[in-house]
C-alpha cells in the first residue's frame, strides 16, 4: 500500500471490525437477543449477563450485538442510496445544464431549505412510522447535499481540456459522464459519505428514539435507548449500554472520513 495511504490503516482497521461484528451479530451474540425470561428482568451487570438484562429479561449485550445489523446496516444502505443518487442528478445537471438543471436545482433547495431532522421526522410521522419510513424520510431530504456537491465540480471539470477532447472525438454524453465526470468526482463525495456515515447513524438512531423508527421488538440502539429511558436511575445499564455502542460507532466512523479526507482532498491540503 502506498505511504499516503498508510494513516487510514488503523481506521479502516476499526470501522472493519464494527462491519465484521454486525455481519456475523447473530454468530457472536451469547444468548439469544429475542427470548424473554422475566425471572431475570433488569438484572445488574454480572458474570452471566455481562451488560445485564433489560425489564424482559433479555440480555442487552446480545441486543446490543444483534442491534449493529439494523444500525450500521440501515445507515449504510442509506448512505449508499442518496450518495449515488445525488450524485448522478447533480453530475447531469451540471454536465447537460438547461431546463432540467434550473428544475432539479430549485427542488433541491427547497429540500435544503427544511432543517433535516425537523423534516424527517415530520415525514416518518406521516408515514406512520417503522425504519424503512424512517430511512425514506432521511433519504427524501439527503440527496440535495450530494446533488449540490457532484454539480459543483462538474461545472469545474467540465470545460476541462480532456472533456472538450473527448467531445470532439465523439464520444457520448454517457460516455464523457461514466469515463471522465464520475471518476474525477468520486474523490470528494467519497470524503461527504464516510463523513456522513455518523450524522445518519445517530439520525436514524434518534428516529428510533423518539418513536418513529425501528419498532419492538427489533434490536435497534436508538430503539433500545427509548425502551430503556424510563429506567436511567434504576437500571442504568438498559440505556447506556446501547449509548455507549453510538457513541463508539459515531466516534469511529467520523475519525475514518476525517483521515479520509485528509488523504484524499488534495485541495484542503494545499489550502
Amino acid at each position: 500500500m502506498s505511504s499516503r495511504y498508510r494513516p487510514l490503516i488503523p481506521y479502516l482497521i476499526l470501522a472493519g471490525s464494527l462491519i465484521f461484528v454486525a455481519v456475523f451479530a447473530e454468530f457472536l451474540t451469547p444468548y439469544d437477543p429475542y427470548a424473554q425470561n422475566l425471572e431475570n428482568a433488569l438484572n445488574a451487570p454480572n458474570e452471566k449477563n455481562l451488560l445485564g438484562t433489560d425489564r424482559y429479561g433479555r440480555d442487552v449485550l446480545s441486543r446490543v450485538i444483534i442491534g449493529s445489523q439494523t444500525t450500521i446496516f440501515s445507515a449504510l444502505l442509506l448512505l449508499l442510496t442518496i450518495s449515488i443518487f445525488g450524485s448522478f442528478i447533480g453530475a447531469v445537471c451540471g454536465f447537460k445544464g438547461g431546463k432540467l438543471d434550473i428544475f432539479l436545482m430549485r427542488l433541491s433547495d427547497v429540500f435544503l431549505a427544511f432543517p433535516q431532522m425537523v423534516f424527517a421526522i415530520a415525514a416518518a410521522g406521516a408515514l406512520g412510522g417503522g425504519l424503512f419510513n424512517a430511512a425514506a424520510a432521511l433519504a427524501v431530504i439527503g440527496w440535495p447535499k450530494y446533488a449540490r456537491i457532484s454539480r459543483g465540480l462538474v461545472l469545474t471539470i467540465r470545460e476541462m481540456p480532456y472533456m472538450n477532447a473527448a467531445k470532439m472525438a465523439g464520444t457520448s454524453s454517457a460516455g464523457i459522464l461514466f469515463h471522465h465526470v464520475f471518476p474525477n468526482i468520486a474523490g470528494p463525495v467519497l470524503v461527504t459519505a464516510a463523513l456522513d456515515i455518523g450524522t445518519i447513524i445517530m439520525e436514524l438512531a434518534g428516529l428510533s428514539f423518539l418513536g418513529l423508527g425501528a419498532m419492538p421488538p427489533t434490536a435497534e440502539w436508538g430503539a433500545m435507548m427509548n425502551n430503556g429511558r424510563s429506567m436511567l436511575q434504576t437500571a442504568s445499564w438498559v440505556i447506556l449500554a446501547p449509548g455507549t455502542a453510538i457513541f463508539i460507532t459515531v466516534a469511529v466512523f467520523n475519525l475514518l472520513g476525517d483521515k479520509l479526507r485528509d488523504v484524499l482532498d488534495v485541495r484542503g491540503k494545499k489550502s
